[in-house]
């Protein structure tokens, strides 16, 4: 093979971070190569990232296969084991142009993992373009003070740090020039920005620097934050910047009291239930999804329950279901387990709860007029992250005014309006 292919496995900072190693790969003038970015978040991703990387050497049996991402810097050894892999670099060594330069290639050992626990700085990236996508992820915050007993996730991404706002404002006009309309911002702790920046910064602080000196800027939408962690100004700037996306996905986890306080989470049932309160108050048509993990050690029907009644409690309709899954090395590995099949139905009875909780406020919008970042050819999102099916060809990244005409339980249908009322015709670089 000529060229360079990054496989993307796991999260949207992931993403953002395979575009990083596209640009910087190439500016090392790399070629004939596979970068696989892994994730590491269950046992379960690990294994699929391994099982890719198999695969990856079936069909490019030539090519030189580079592992890095979470699973490589929390577990390098395992890579290291596997014959189809060429080399390992870590998180800190994925973003590095001199890690793909000749000279460093031909003299490299087959393992470059350093501790990522001692970065404290968060750079910018500057990218530009990402591939295949129709909305520009931006990092702003990586890794992670907090231990909850079942997250391996820090001993990948190192401790929180952030990236100045100005180099934020700055890549963020770039990605608009670029032609991006809507970008989200990405984190592995979110809500903890401003962690090592002077001053009292936070995530309201950072929103409202955005929305104010990037006026270009369509549309911003915020990934996954604490529903215990959210400031006053960004709750403010919820109810008063249109330009600010009204879906939030909470990192929730649980809604049983006791099953998060053994989670070491840092929010309450009741800090979710409030904050989505608080959001729907300034904007009523506000959407909310979570993470929700099934079968967690010593999680008993009634707890379970909790977390199924929290989906009607808090108003949920976007869920991210994960079936526990013994992370070694964690504190959650050494509590007493529960059995897999209840594990499984559990996960399985929330799924379902949130198809019909999904369905229900899809049918809600029926008749409501939306605009629609376009996505593909006749599918679009709204404004509260509704997947939407239309008649028309307009260009990804166009925003098109519609009205919603029916749903089929899982997405919308709409009618576009005359075109002489679409937002922009401005397509995507």
């Amino acid at each position: 093979m000529t060229g360079v292919e990054v496989v993307t496995l796991g999260c949207r900072l992931n993403a953002y971070e395979s575009e990083v190693i596209r640009a910087r790969a190439a500016e090392a003038g790399l070629s004939g190569a596979v970068i696989v970015n892994t994730c590491a978040v269950t046992a379960e991703a690990v294994r699929q990232s391994r099982q890719t990387v198999r695969k990856l050497r079936r069909e490019n049996p030539d090519a030189k296969i580079i592992v890095t991402g979470c699973a490589a810097q929390i577990e390098p050894e395992r890579f290291e084991s596997m014959p189809e892999a060429d080399l390992v670099i870590g998180n800190r060594e994925k973003l590095e142009a001199k890690s793909y330069a000749a000279d460093f290639l031909a003299g490299a050992p087959r393992v470059v993992v350093n501790d990522i626990a001692s970065i404290r700085e968060t750079a910018p990236h500057f990218i530009t373009g990402f591939s295949d996508r129709t909305r520009a992820v931006l990092q702003v915050q990586n890794g992670c003070d907090h231990r909850c007993t079942f997250c391996i996730i820090p001993y990948g991404r190192g401790p929180s740090r952030s990236a100045g706002l100005g180099a934020i404002v700055a890549e963020a006009r770039q990605l608009c020039a670029a032609g991006y309309r809507e970008i989200v911002l990405s984190g592995v702790d979110l809500t903890a920005y401003g962690d090592g920046l002077p001053g009292s910064v936070t995530l309201g602080t950072l929103v409202a620097g955005l929305l104010k000196h990037v006026p270009e800027l369509a549309r911003l939408r915020l990934s996954s934050i604490d529903p215990g962690e959210v400031d006053e100004l960004l709750l403010d700037l919820i109810g008063s910047e249109t330009r600010l996306m009204p879906h939030f996905h909470l990192s929730a986890q649980s809604g049983d009291n006791l099953i998060l306080k053994r989670m070491k989470r840092r929010h309450s049932r009741e800090d979710a239930i409030r904050f989505c309160s608080e959001v729907r108050s300034r904007r009523p048509e506000a959407a909310f999804g979570a993470d929700l993990i099934t079968g967690f050690p010593t999680e008993t029907e009634a707890m379970f329950k909790n977390t199924l009644q929290l989906v009607d409690d808090a108003g949920l309709s976007y869920l991210h279901v994960f079936p526990f899954s013994a992370r070694k090395g964690t504190p959650a590995a050494k509590m007493p387990q529960l059995d897999r099949f209840i594990v499984k139905e559990r996960a399985f009875r929330l799924r379902t709860k949130g198809e019909q909780a999904l369905a229900s406020r899809l049918n809600r919008l029926v008749g409501s007029g939306q605009e629609l970042l376009v996505e593909d050819a006749g599918i679009g999102r709204t404004p509260c992250y509704a997947r939407v099916r239309f008649a028309g060809d307009a260009a990804p990244g166009t925003i098109l005014r519609a009205t919603i005409t029916g749903s089929d339980g899982r997405m919308l249908l709409a009618r576009v309006v005359h075109p002489a009322r679409v937002v922009t015709t401005q397509a995507v670089a």
